[in-house]
């Protein structure tokens, strides 16, 4: 058995997580997916999946060697596909994912015109409020909305956002607007969990960056609800800008202390490296970039030129 068909077997034996099953996935016969497994290990001289009676895993080096044999495979895959013809429209299924507001309120916009304009491609969006692995998940492309540390993923910057306190009209009529962070400490506070970690609300002032910790009245792990309990002026909370746009430019909502917000937080489209982008994945990401960059822009938050970086 060639030496890509042992890491084809490699790869369905790690995705179906049992020898029969990536047999029966692949129309060989158990055996012959043994032997491949035997010939791949003996050949690198490492052990790829811990096996039991009951329970198969990947070793460490298993793991590493996953990517790479997604990423060489993928390579072969896409090669073969520009080779009957570079002009051929893009097709196959794509994995998307974003957290579910942004999903809710930008991405599935986008994902309807792209498909549109695609009649051959499907797409599922996953809509998670963390951190997908890209290669164990079985997803194309991500939608990040951080400063990205180094990594093996290639990225492309679509914008950014902005990390701002809001509260409604009739709650500072009552309690009055705060106009230095320390005032935080005489409001209630609605926090949403996921941006305002240990309690706190770090800010920029005119001496550099500083934080304030706030002990918060309801604390919330949803931004919708969250951003709904300042909306019926229960408090302040903290959202990022495309979440309240529409609720600040309808005057539902008003930004507090925004002379002391943060720096922008930088947004990107990342997918995984290969020599050759499957024609699928390009289409989504020249697709997509100008328009996230076009919305994020129109929220009233600059938009930086998309750049690619590994």
């Amino acid at each position: 058995m060639d030496r890509l068909r042992e890491m084809e077997v490699f790869v369905a034996v790690a995705d179906a997580g049992s020898l029969a099953k990536a047999a029966g996935r692949m129309r060989i016969s158990p055996p012959a997916v043994t032997r491949a497994i035997s010939a791949l290990e003996e050949r690198l001289g490492a052990r790829l999946f811990n096996r039991t009676t009951r329970s198969l895993s990947l070793t460490e080096v298993g793991v590493r060697f996953l990517e790479s044999a997604r990423r060489l495979l993928g390579d072969i895959d896409a090669a073969e596909k520009q080779a009957v013809g570079e002009t051929a429209a893009p097709q196959g299924h794509l994995t998307i994912t974003a957290s579910v507001t942004f999903g809710r309120t930008v991405l599935a916009a986008v994902v309807t015109e792209f498909l549109a304009a695609h009649p051959r491609i499907t797409v599922s969006v996953l809509l998670l409020d963390r951190i997908a692995n890209l290669v164990e998940e079985g997803i194309d492309v991500a939608v990040r909305i951080a400063s990205l540390p180094d990594s093996s993923l290639v990225a492309r910057r679509v914008g950014e956002v902005r990390r701002i306190l809001v509260a409604s009209p009739s709650y500072l009529e009552r309690h009055g607007r705060p106009e230095t962070p320390a005032d935080l400490k005489l409001h209630a506070i609605i926090a949403f969990t996921s941006l305002m970690p240990n309690r706190e609300w770090r800010h920029v002032d005119a001496g550099g960056g500083n934080h304030v910790s706030v002990q918060p009245r309801l604390e919330i792990n949803d931004a919708g609800a969250a951003i709904g309990a300042a909306e019926r002026g229960a408090g302040i909370t903290i959202a990022l800008s495309y979440m309240v746009a529409e609720h600040i430019h309808d005057g539902r909502l008003v930004p507090v202390l925004d002379a002391f917000s943060p720096p922008p937080v930088p947004v990107h489209l990342v997918y995984l490296p290969s020599r050759l982008i499957a024609p699928k994945v390009r289409a989504f990401i020249d697709f997509a970039s100008p328009r996230l960059r076009e919305t994020l822009s129109g929220l009233g938050i600059d938009a930086r030129p998309a750049e690619a970086m590994s």
